[in-house]
């Protein structure tokens, strides 16, 4: 009978907190990022996915997405309303934590995931439509991909691993937030006006408060207080510090200023990068991962604007790329003494193979079910807001309130 241990309960109970935070620090990173007339907007959306996803989490969420399999594609309702999440461990998901850890630590997650989209079409969505995206992407999306992946479903069968988000968290968000920006359009720019970050100081604080949660994100993912928490601790750090240092280099470059938003921007593509890494690879794969992360991430934003996607705070070039190359490098640098997986430079091919097939379907998913559901929102009330109140700023218009009053 498993016996619970309370380092590991303490560990990932302060791990969910950690995670917790995680989304009001997301709400001041992309706060910062807008122009002043949406920044209460665009953290409303952030603030709101905690409320709303969390009471989709108690009422079957968590079910279908951990329950017992079904055919390789969604969990049961065995546990809708917390029915057997108790303090008894559950073997498979922790055997030395309560399940009810295990449960609020996974609740975490699914909260952050349908925020993250929400800066690619920043300044123009309605906010009711948002709600019932909310709703219908964390139910057909999210949660599946949860179950894929981690809850005995079919990804997981065929050997594919995300140790703490890549697909699940960062390509599944990331690929909608392309889906998204394909299916909204571009913004209305006034003419002169200015479209940079209204708040820099702001989009610190953001980064500041992510970047401490991520040791929760990826550290809390071993669901024990040991040595592959310890490895990704150490590698979350590693490859987001690096990515920063690699990104202030190729701005500072090609931009001839070494800006502060290039500098946080890197360090963001460096800890997505490493998510799905993390408990996988050794300290000096990181490195590599981490400057990989900011070469990758930057042509892709740079393509992007080429491109001329308005992808508004850049989900899809910074998390959906990195969490895409990350799950793939899972599958190049997996070293089986850290957790039991080989990667291509220790002989395992396979492990490779099935990095690549789960990043693309899950990638293909995620992009057409997310147009899908806009497509069918749309029909029913616009998703878009109209031009007059997209130019006057959606805090006024739609919520009636001004971040800031002089």
């Amino acid at each position: 009978m498993s016996q619970i241990n309370t380092g590991d309960t303490a560990f990932v109970l302060i791990s969910a907190a950690l995670v917790c935070l995680m989304t009001p620090g997301l709400a001041f990173f992309y706060g910062g990022l807008v122009r002043k007339k949406n920044v209460l907007t665009i953290m409303m959306q952030s603030f709101i996915s905690m409320g709303v996803v969390t009471t989709i989490w108690v009422f079957g969420g968590f079910s279908l997405a951990f329950g017992p399999d079904i055919h390789g594609i969604i969990g049961s309702l065995k546990y809708f309303a917390l029915q057997g999440v108790g303090i008894t461990p559950n073997p498979a998901y922790g055997p030395t934590i309560p399940f009810l850890t295990f449960f609020t630590y996974q609740q975490m997650f699914a909260v952050i995931t349908p925020a993250l989209i929400t800066g690619a079409f920043a300044d123009r969505i309605n906010f009711k439509s948002y709600l019932k995206f909310l709703v219908l992407w964390s139910i057909l999306i999210y949660i599946p991909l949860c179950h894929w992946m981690w809850g005995g479903g079919f990804l997981q069968k065929l050997g594919a691993v995300d140790f703490a988000g890549g697909i699940v968290v960062h390509v599944s968000a990331g690929m909608a937030a392309l889906a998204s920006v394909f299916f909204v359009g571009k913004r209305k720019i006034s003419p002169g006006e200015n479209t940079a970050p209204h708040n820099i100081a702001f989009v610190a604080l953001g980064t500041g408060l992510l970047w401490f949660g991520w040791f929760g994100f990826n550290g809390g993912s071993a669901l024990a207080a040991n040595g592959i928490a310890a490895t990704a601790f150490i590698n979350t750090d590693i490859a987001g510090s690096i990515a920063m240092v690699t990104w202030l280099i190729i701005s500072w470059k090609f931009e001839k200023k070494p800006t502060l938003i290039g500098t946080l921007t890197g360090a963001v593509a460096g800890l997505a990068t490493i998510t799905p890494a993390a408990g996988y690879v050794r300290p000096w794969a990181a490195v590599i991962i981490g400057i990989l992360a900011s070469v990758v991430c930057y042509l892709s934003v740079q393509l992007r604007i080429k491109l001329e996607w308005d992808d508004a705070l850049d989900v899809w070039g910074v998390h959906g790329v990195g969490g895409i190359l990350g799950s793939i490098l899972v599958g190049v640098f997996a070293e089986a003494q850290v957790n039991g997986i080989n990667g291509l430079m220790f002989g395992d091919t396979h492990q490779f193979l099935i990095q690549l097939f789960a990043v693309v379907f899950t990638g293909v998913y995620a992009f057409v079910v997310t147009f899908g559901i806009l497509k069918i929102l749309n029909i029913f009330h616009p998703v878009r807001v109209s031009e007059e109140e997209e130019i006057k700023g959606l805090d006024s218009s739609l919520h009636g309130e001004n971040a800031y009053e002089f």
